[in-house]
C-alpha cells in the first residue's frame, strides 16, 4: 500500500537500499524522508523559503540543551541559507562562529550521510558530539547512528564531500 501512496518516495528508498544502503529503508520513514527539495544541490538542507533546520535555533541546542523554535525577528544568512534564532544573543553568537553552531552535513541526516544519501534532518532528533550538532531523519536512523557514533561520523565525513553538492534525487 505504501507504494501506491508514496510511489516516487517508495521507489527511491528501494533503489537506495538496493544500492548499498540496505538499512535506509528501515531508517527513513517514507512520509518524512524527502520533506525537502529533492532537486536542490545545496549543501544546506533548507525548506522552500530557504530556511535551515526547519526554523529551529541551532545555537539553542548548545545553550538551552533542547530544540528551540527560532523567530522571524532574529535571522542570519550563512552559506545561502537563512537561520532563525530565539534571541538576538543567539543570532550574534552564530554570526561570530557559524561553523561551531551550524549542524553537521548541512542539517541533513547524519545516518543518511553514512550511506551516501541526503535525507531530511529532524530537529527533534539531535545530538551534540565533540562540539558538533548532528540531526537524523527518524527515530530508527537516530538509534542506528548511536550504535557506533564515532564510526558513523568517520563514514559520513568520508562521504560528505562526494554528495554535498548533489541533489538528493540523484543519490
Amino acid at each position: 500500500m505504501m507504494g501506491r501512496i508514496f510511489p516516487s518516495i517508495h521507489r527511491r528508498l528501494i533503489v537506495a537500499a538496493a544500492a548499498g544502503g540496505v538499512a535506509l529503508l528501515a531508517l527513513a520513514p517514507a512520509e518524512r524522508a524527502f520533506a525537502y527539495d529533492e532537486g536542490s544541490t545545496s549543501s544546506v538542507n533548507v525548506d522552500a523559503k530557504g530556511v535551515a533546520v526547519r526554523g529551529y535555533d541551532p545555537v539553542a541546542y548548545f545553550t538551552a540543551g533542547a530544540p528551540t523554535k527560532g523567530s522571524d525577528e532574529f535571522q542570519a544568512k550563512h552559506q545561502g541559507a537563512t537561520y532563525h534564532f530565539a534571541s538576538a544573543a543567539n543570532r550574534d553568537a552564530f554570526m561570530k562562529e557559524p561553523a561551531k553552531y551550524a549542524p553537521a552535513f548541512g542539517g541533513f541526516c547524519a545516518m543518511g550521510a553514512v550511506f551516501g544519501k541526503k535525507l531530511d534532518g529532524d530537529p527533534s532528533l539531535w545530538r551534540i558530539v565533540d562540539g558538533k550538532l548532528y540531526l537524523n531523519v527518524g527515530a530508527p536512523a537516530a538509534k542506528r547512528w548511536r550504535e557506533d557514533i564515532a564510526g558513523n561520523i568517520t563514514k559520513a565525513n568520508a562521504n560528505w564531500p562526494k554528495i554535498m553538492e548533489k541533489a538528493p534525487k540523484d543519490l
